[in-house]
């Protein structure tokens, strides 16, 4: 199989699994054990994050008229309930920032980037999920718009992605969703505060790993990762629309199932071949 139907294959992935709870990592742990990437092993560092551009632009795309905060053609220049969701998204990215401003981030992926992490943390949330659907059902929930989220909410979801952060496996937006969700908030807004609170955070960690690897891409290299992001862009669209449909009239638990079957494939799999 050639690199570039490889940097397609781990595109198809990344959009799927970035915006469905189900963990990104996981599913790229597995697919590298089976279509590994022949190139160093910087490049493939940083190409399993800046895939997730392609990712973030999709978001940008589909949710353009909710998070641009200008309108130059009104008198009123600035929407501010736009401009005040963006400082909430803000607040929600202090938690991760913090991480990466301390330079633990590095530490984090040394300790915890191994099987065993992920596979516990997709079980964990994988019951999670399920334990707080059935908690919430029947419930209405407290928060049905995204301006009503709190500064002091979007904090708390932070924490949530800051965990996601510190341990691979758990999802960055099973987290954040998991984190809505026991705040009351309703499952339709958790996704579309999820997608918003991915732009800052995913373009911080695109650009780090970039500055990082450094700008001198070999012409292989570069079209690997331009394909890498444009398949991740184009399936995100897909999922995106596919998951703001589906949590209208159906909950995550069928999320929560999948992601305790996939860490107990995990774990038999490492401890059966690795």
């Amino acid at each position: 199989m050639t690199e570039i139907l490889k940097s397609v294959l781990f595109g198809i992935i990344q959009g799927i699994t970035e915006w469905l709870p189900i963990s990104s990592t996981g599913h790229m742990i597995l697919l590298n054990e089976f279509v590994t990437l022949n190139v160093s092993p910087e490049f493939w560092e940083m190409f399993k994050v800046v895939i997730q551009f392609g990712s973030i632009l999709a978001v940008v795309l589909l949710f353009w008229n909710k998070i641009f905060p200008f309108d130059f053609k009104a008198g009123k220049i600035v929407k501010t309930d736009i401009m005040q969701m963006w400082f909430k998204v803000v607040a929600g990215c202090i938690p991760a920032g913090l991480l990466v401003a301390f330079g633990l981030d590095d530490v984090c992926d040394a300790l915890f980037q191994n099987y065993l992490t992920v596979a516990i943390m997709l079980i964990l949330f994988g019951v999670l999920f399920i334990m707080i659907e059935n908690r919430n059902k029947g419930r209405e929930p407290k928060v049905t718009d995204i301006s009503q989220i709190t500064y002091r909410a979007a904090f708390i979801i932070g924490i949530f992605q800051l965990i996601a952060a510190v341990f691979p496996g758990t999802s960055r937006s099973g987290a954040t969703i998991v984190g809505a969700l026991l705040l009351g908030i309703s499952r339709t807004v958790a996704a579309e505060f999820t997608f918003f609170l991915a732009i800052p955070t995913m373009f911080g960690a695109s650009l780090l790993k970039l500055v990082k690897f450094g700008f001198a891409f070999s012409a292989e290299e570069l079209v690997i990762l331009a394909v890498g992001m444009v398949v991740a862009f184009a399936v995100s669209i897909v999922v995106i629309r596919f998951l703001m449909d589906y949590v209208k009239r159906h909950d995550f638990k069928i999320f929560g199932w999948y992601r305790i079957i996939l860490g107990v494939i995990v774990i038999v799999y490492f401890m059966s071949f690795a």
